[in-house]
């Protein structure tokens, strides 16, 4: 740019000076630069077209025509420079920043398993192995199924360890287990023989803790046919717990109560963190509760459509969620719902 004084140049001398400077531009901000400068609001453009005023009025009519003819070339010639500095820009980017594409990609993040899903998996693949097939019932039933047909009877005191949730349509509620599972899959498959594991959600009316939340998974396992006998189930579940926990842990059952099996018992394993010596885990006994087992209730037998007399069975229910628990020794069991990946990036 000159800098000689406005009073010394004529329009078409000032037109000549913007011009030489707007070629010397190199990019964007010395272009800005120069718009600020020639025709910007005290550009010297704008200041020279104010001069008309200074003039004698016979040359003011010729001056300010030329000075206006020459603001609408510079903002043409401004606006074919800025474009020509994109295009310069644009290819200077793409020669520098150009991709090399045998370079390897950034790996992509990929998605897990939630741990309850995992062990869900890994007991149907064990139960599998050993011929059981997956059986899928419903999340909502009826009084009837979840209770009735279970041998839990109108007002049963039993129903007190099941708090439920009931639907506004009377005698449906969300089921508090997966045992009425049990009679849809009898009425499925009898006159036939049945091993089938169920696995699903089920909601109880609790309040939540560490311990108990208003919905969890279970998976009941149920074998029907003649002259099955306790020791199968006992054998069955050994079994079970070792491929699970590993060779040679050691089991035990003791007798407990369920309405719906006959005899019934409740299965411990030895404590897979202290091996049975006794430590905060298994609160000092050396074992761990997993399931629940027994014998099917003949009640519940026939009711699947079973001749008691005839037809024997085996029934279990484990939660999932407690297994992992064991495995890991997590103390919360809100943590598998709470949706914290610090917690769920863990497996």
């Amino acid at each position: 740019m000159q800098d000689r004084p406005l009073s010394e140049l004529t329009p078409d001398q000032l037109a000549a000076e913007a011009l030489a400077a707007l070629e010397a531009t190199a990019d964007s901000q010395a272009l800005e630069g120069w718009h600020i400068a020639y025709l910007g609001r005290k550009g010297r453009v704008t200041q020279l077209i104010r001069r008309v005023g200074e003039l004698p009025r016979e040359e003011r009519p010729a001056f300010g025509q030329r000075a206006n003819q020459i603001r609408e070339e510079l903002e043409a010639a401004y606006d074919r420079q800025a474009q020509h500095l994109r295009s310069l820009e644009m290819e200077k980017a793409l020669a520098e920043g150009a991709l090399d594409v045998t370079l390897p990609g950034r790996p992509v993040a990929r998605g897990r398993l939630h741990p309850s899903t995992q062990i869900l998996r890994r007991i149907a693949a064990i139960w599998a192995d050993m011929g059981f097939q997956v059986y899928r019932s419903r999340d909502v039933e009826t009084d009837e199924y979840n209770f009735q047909l279970l041998n839990f009877p109108p007002h049963h005191p039993a129903r007190e360890m099941q708090d439920s949730f009931y639907t506004t349509q009377e005698g449906v509620l969300l089921r508090t287990h997966t045992s009425p599972g049990q009679i849809h899959a009898m009425r499925d498959y009898c006159p036939q023989p049945i091993r089938v594991i169920l696995p699903g959600m089920c909601y109880r009316y609790e309040q939540i803790t560490a311990r108990s939340e208003i919905q969890f998974h279970q998976v009941e396992g149920l074998a029907v046919g003649r002259n099955i006998r306790f020791t199968d189930l006992k054998g069955t579940l050994t079994d079970f717990a070792q491929r699970m926990f590993g060779a040679g842990r050691k089991t035990r059952f003791r007798a407990s109560y369920f309405p719906f099996t006959e005899p019934s018992a409740e299965m411990d394993v030895e404590c897979i963190l202290c091996n049975g010596r006794g430590c905060r885990l298994c609160k000092y006994t050396g074992w761990l509760e997993i399931l629940g087992c027994g014998m099917v209730h003949p009640v519940v037998l026939q009711n699947g459509g079973y001749d008691p007399s005839v037809f024997s069975g085996y029934a279990f229910g484990m939660g999932p969620e407690r297994v992992i628990m064991l495995r890991h020794s997590i103390e919360d069991i809100r943590y598998f719902w709470g949706n914290d990946l610090r917690f769920l990036e863990q497996f």
